[in-house]
């Protein structure tokens, strides 16, 4: 079967590099930046990191509105859900691909894999891992789509992660480097660095492996 499909993602993020990739894989696929800009109707929108919001209106013209999350859902819903398992010291990381809608984080199930870490990977490689196995699933959905069909309610109790801020990136200076590695491996060094505060000044500490 032949999606006509579109793929839709923020501007100015880290992901547009594998949205592209996404778009070169799926034949006749078209990449988009603002939902604004899908003014035709698709078989399916995969809405792959993008933050603004979306009304009913919009998802209501498409068969099928597809967001990968990261984490076990119901289960950690909102922002930044891998990071925030990894700090939790979570190696085993649950993905899952539901259909959007105007909740949060509160559509039904299509798939769900797991991305399994070593405990030291840094922000750039987590990022590269996070955006193959998205891009894997999207694929998945597209080639084996009689496989989803029937989508699964959302079970358990639900929890939720706030968004993080510069602030999150702060060390303490009175635990050692080794009882912060996970922090140190989230943290973005040019867009949210690690820093620490000693002596009334604010010094950045800037990580990559040698």
């Amino acid at each position: 079967m032949k999606f006509k499909v579109a793929i839709l993602t923020s501007p100015n993020q880290w992901f547009i590099p594998y949205a592209k990739e996404l778009s070169r894989l799926i034949t006749g696929s078209e990449l988009f930046f603002s939902h604004r800009d899908v003014v035709k109707s698709f078989d399916v929108v995969f809405m792959l990191g993008y933050h603004r919001i979306v009304k009913e209106k919009f998802l209501a013209k498409h068969s099928h509105n597809i967001v990968v999350h990261a984490s076990d859902l119901p289960k950690g819903k909102g922002w930044a859900p891998m990071f925030w398992q990894i700090l939790e010291g979570k190696n085993d990381i649950v993905f899952t691909m539901f259909e959007a809608s105007t909740g949060v984080d509160d559509g039904d199930i299509y798939m769900q894999k797991t991305l399994s870490l070593d405990g030291s990977e840094l922000n750039e490689e987590l990022r590269r891992l996070q955006a193959e196995l998205t891009v894997d699933m999207c694929l998945d959905f597209v080639e084996c789509c009689d496989k989803y069909k029937l989508p699964s309610k959302q079970q358990g109790e639900e929890t939720f992660y706030k968004r993080r801020g510069p602030k999150d990136s702060k060390l303490d200076v009175n635990k050692t480097l080794g009882e912060q590695f996970n922090l140190l491996r989230i943290v973005d060094n040019e867009e949210y660095p690690a820093y620490f505060e000693h002596l009334g000044r604010k010094y950045i500490l800037k990580i990559t492996e040698g």
